[in-house]
């Protein structure tokens, strides 16, 4: 297991890529945070933080829906390792939450805080709406420790909790797959039946419905390291893990929870049993993540009536028969709105599409787990929609709701007659060329954000509803892109004028400073409707001049 370091310098390999300028070292500390222990997608995560410092003490939040709070963050990067937090910065932030008290309060941070980016944030979230539904909670995260002093401080001030050093390097979920070596658990099988099955004389199953308090016990849940085999981790707040934590808070539901629970498979080298215990050695979780975690944090709902049904299979960790279980039980994900589109018609068709005419060239992916040659490039189907979306729909604002692609608006985006196998490689080719150029962009803030692609993929296709090559690209993009001549030629001149976009958008992100609200507008469909209108005018301005060519110019 991969152990991290977080002191200075060290930390700044893990921080690194979320530093960019415009973005403080604190502030990309905590996008790392949000993604790594919060499990936030990389939008979420920036949409969260406040950039840069002077944003009335507050560097990020988060609606933490699960738990009924707003999180508030304030972060702190400390050069020295020998240094520690007091209590004179936790007084400060006790200071900045205090804003967050009442309507007044935070009405009079957005009258007072101008162009902060703190105000555009809790205008976005729509925090004074939520104040009388949610409780404040601070969240103080620091690569340093706390002292005694600060430690008594936060005892008199439950609002807030300190995360340093050492809980974020014990609790760091490892991307290695190594296996826990040297583990024991025991369990009490005193009142209960458990069932064996022998495939081998070395090789069994064992299942008991084994009591949640001792299951929490076993080593390596809090950094997670026994389930290095398990392809998901903790999925934060779903609807199911939101379930889990209800029956876990619901005594009255504990001795019940085995009737409704699909149980915990734990792979090890040596399981036994005696009349009152069982035993396991070496051992990781194949299935159980989101179960055991949430157990794990709230082990104070735990009673003895809850109980898990468990199931030990003993095989050599490693062997062949240890990888294909670990194999088998990892494919079986969650469900999810993709997947119930699987067999529809609709995507059958666009990927039997794909076989007749890119066999040996593109592989559209329509199920999780489909396999394909490995010299094929795969375009997964949600790909598809959200190319769809900003360049068909033209809605680039909406892209961050992926889940509009497999549910209100499948039917808008997929079931159409032009939507073809060709328009989606022609829309791929497009997204690969915007995402190479991107950082070209003189704001990394705004390049670095995913919503600022799906802008340019709008404006470009602005720029050819102008065009007289318009109605061809259109309606018979097998004329682009299916021959590779043609697509080379047409990847020549789409780059050509994605570059021209990206200088006038330059321009226009100059004229705002680097510290604008780039997250919210770029969600604002009258703003980037605005934008898109100014860049592809000037655009149109220098093909009329016969400054540039036309895209038709270029074509033929």
């Amino acid at each position: 297991m991969e152990m991290i370091n977080l002191d200075y310098p060290s930390i700044l390999k893990y921080i690194n890529k979320y530093v960019v300028k415009g973005r403080t070292e604190s502030a990309a500390f905590l996008i790392w945070y949000l993604e790594s222990y919060y499990r936030l997608d990389s939008i979420d995560a920036i949409d969260s933080v406040c950039d840069q410092n002077g944003d009335k003490g507050v560097d990020g939040i988060y609606i933490n829906d699960l738990n009924g709070t707003i999180d508030i963050f304030q972060t702190k990067i400390s050069q020295s390792n020998s240094k520690t937090i007091g209590d004179t910065v936790l007084k400060e932030f006790a200071g900045t939450l205090s804003q967050f008290e009442s309507v007044e309060k935070l009405q009079d941070l957005i009258d007072s805080g101008g162009s902060a980016q703190v105000v555009s944030l809790v205008k976005r979230l729509g925090l004074i709406t939520k104040l009388g539904q949610y409780k404040i909670k601070g969240i103080f995260l620091s690569n340093i420790e706390l002292d005694a002093n600060g430690a008594a401080f936060l005892n008199n001030h439950q609002q807030i909790e300190f995360i340093g050093k050492s809980k974020l390097e014990n609790t760091f979920i490892s991307p290695s797959r190594d296996i826990p070596s040297n583990l024991r658990a025991d369990f009490d099988i005193s009142s209960i039946n458990s069932s064996t099955y022998h495939v081998t004389t070395d090789t069994l199953a064992v299942i008991a419905p084994i009591r949640a308090s001792e299951l929490v016990g076993m080593p390596g849940i809090s950094n997670q390291s026994i389930f290095a085999y398990n392809v998901r981790g903790p999925l934060g707040k779903t609807n199911v893990n939101r379930d889990i934590v209800k029956s876990i808070k619901d005594r009255d539901a504990h001795k019940k929870f085995p009737l409704f629970h699909n149980g915990i498979t734990i792979v090890t080298d040596k399981v036994t049993t005696s009349e009152d215990k069982l035993t396991i050695e070496n051992f990781y979780v194949v299935n159980g993540c989101q179960s055991l975690t949430a157990l794990f944090d709230n082990k104070s709902s735990l009673t003895d009536d809850l109980r898990i049904l468990t199931k030990f299979i003993q095989v050599p960790v490693g062997s062949d028969l240890s990888k294909t279980i670990t194999e088998y039980s990892n494919n079986q994900n969650g469900v999810k709105l993709r997947d119930f589109k699987s067999n529809n018609p609709i995507q059958v068709r666009l990927q039997n599409e794909f076989i007749s005419n890119y066999k040996d060239q593109f592989f559209f992916e329509i199920k999780r787990g489909e396999e394909y040659g490995k010299d094929l490039v795969a375009i997964s189907n949600e790909a598809a929609g959200i190319y769809l979306m900003a360049f068909d729909l033209k809605e680039p604002w909406s892209t961050p709701r992926k889940y509009q692609v497999f549910d209100e608006k499948h039917s808008d985006i997929f079931a159409r007659p032009e939507v073809t196998a060709h328009r989606v490689v022609m829309l791929h080719l497009i997204d690969e060329i915007i995402s190479e150029k991107i950082d070209d962009t003189n704001n990394q803030l705004v390049a670095k954000y995913n919503l600022t692609k799906f802008a340019i993929m709008y404006m470009l296709r602005q720029i050819i509803d102008s065009d007289d090559i318009k109605e061809t690209l259109l309606n018979e993009p097998q004329k682009f892109v299916y021959d590779k001549s043609d697509r080379f030629k047409f990847v020549r001149i789409i780059s050509s004028i994605v570059d021209d976009i990206i200088v006038d958008f330059n321009g226009e992100m100059d004229t705002l400073g680097e510290d604008f609200d780039y997250r919210s507008k770029l969600r604002d469909e009258t703003w980037v409707k605005k934008l898109s209108n100014e860049i592809v005018g000037s655009y149109i301005k220098m093909v009329k001049r016969g400054r540039i060519k036309s895209f038709q110019e270029e074509w033929l």
